[in-house]
């Protein structure tokens, strides 16, 4: 697994887009402070609507390098969420500008899966995770089920996880906003 860390944090730090294993599915990513390789990301998904998509980090410590304010209910749902739970944040901050959606605000999950854990704290920056599909399309399970258009054009696919056949899920969402005030999205 460490050399596969190490090897995906290589392509990243150049600028490359990775297809890996996450806390939930699996994903897309690319370094979420570099602006090119979050396009790239768009491009391949072929996501046109500037739809945000999350990034993964690898300890909560980190969130308030990367979200303007973060609410107290925020730092309890992180303590007591036993499944992968993405927050959306109001405003974003130290990211590439055309990652958070439109009003500014940005979806982060801090991970605690093996590999992608090991990712974000080997890279040191957060991690662009969306699913490994075109738009619009059905979010593959697991990796034999991500198609060979995606395997294609990405700069490099970690090998590891590779023949689990398990249902994964994608994460829960919930948005957060100011008062304490928050919607479940899924």
């Amino acid at each position: 697994m460490i050399e596969e860390v190490k090897k995906a944090c290589e392509v990243m730090k150049e600028g490359g887009v990775i297809l890996y294993p996450t806390d939930t599915i699996w994903g897309i990513g690319c370094d979420a402070t570099n602006e090119k390789a979050v396009q790239k990301v768009y491009e391949l998904k072929q996501r046109f609507d500037k739809k945000a998509m999350l990034v993964l980090i690898d300890s909560p410590a980190k969130l308030e390098i990367y979200v303007d304010k973060a609410p107290n209910i925020a730092w309890e749902l992180i303590e007591v969420a036993d499944t992968p739970l993405t927050l959306i944040y109001e405003k974003g901050k130290n990211l590439a500008e055309n990652l958070p959606a439109e009003d500014g605000s940005i979806g982060i999950r801090v991970t605690n899966e093996a590999f992608s854990q090991a990712l974000c704290k080997r890279f040191r920056k957060p991690v662009v995770s969306t699913s490994a599909n075109v738009s619009g399309e059905p979010s593959p399970a697991n990796y034999s089920e991500i198609s060979d258009y995606i395997k294609e054009n990405v700069d490099y696919i970690v090998n590891y996880r590779r023949n689990e056949e398990c249902k994964a899920n994608p994460s829960a969402i919930i948005k957060l906003g100011s008062g304490g005030i928050f919607q479940i999205i899924r």
